[in-house]
């Protein structure tokens, strides 16, 4: 009882993707998540200004192929590419395989939850008010067509002596739903109270039908017709 669970792993392989794309055996497993973990790390570092939402994996024999997705491509690609090219040539040095790195960028920063977590945790971190940073995400993401978000930041909030957990919400976010499009962010923020924690969840529409539930029903409308 009790347990949690990551809305993204709950709704993987309903409508939403791994984000590390391959298959190895049980001797190779492990090298390539240690590779996988090695590039996400390195990516997020030195990114840590680019707004990134989200990091894609895909492997086929000795290459690989990062897909970064970014609020900021401009900062990702730097003067001529030459932040792009950088990057690539340090992601292959650290894992000794040939790497592509693709830039996408994400036009809806305000209904991202990583993003918008990324983004409270920099307003506490500046000393901001946490109900104050809280209620801007709230209002920014229900202008922005939401159907519903909740934030919720724990720890020493405000300088307190005692850690506490403070949660808005504002609409509707169906956990329990699995076909209902639920994000999920986390971001730490360290303040000099300590490190506060942030989590976000946003529900951006109400269900998505999969492709073999919609192909089900256009045959039982075709099979009555």
């Amino acid at each position: 009882m009790g347990q949690k669970v990551n809305p993204v792993g709950f709704r993987t392989a309903v409508h939403k993707q791994w984000k590390s794309r391959w298959y190895a055996d049980k001797k190779h497993f492990g090298e390539m998540l240690n590779g996988d973990v090695v590039i996400r790390d390195m990516v997020a570092k030195r990114l840590k200004e680019a707004a990134v939402a989200d990091i894609v994996i895909e492997r086929s024999s000795n290459r690989a192929r990062v897909t970064v997705y970014t609020a900021r491509p401009g900062v990702v690609i730097g003067r001529k590419g030459e932040g792009i090219d950088k990057l690539r040539e340090d992601l292959s040095a650290a894992t000794g395989k040939e790497i592509y790195v693709d830039i996408k960028e994400v036009r809806d920063a305000d209904v991202n939850a990583q993003l918008v977590a990324e983004n409270i945790a920099q307003q506490l971190e500046r000393r901001i008010s946490f109900r104050r940073a809280m209620k801007r995400a709230l209002q920014l993401a229900m202008d922005m067509g939401a159907l519903g978000i909740r934030v919720q930041a724990c720890g020493r909030l405000g300088g307190a002596e005692l850690a506490r957990t403070e949660h808005f919400m504002v609409g509707k976010v169906p956990l329990q739903t699995l076909r209902a499009d639920v994000q999920y962010g986390f971001a730490e923020a360290n303040t000099m109270a300590g490190a506060v924690g942030v989590k976000c969840w946003i529900c951006r529409s109400g269900e998505e039908k999969t492709a073999e539930q919609a192909s089900g029903k256009e045959k039982r409308y075709a099979s009555h017709a």
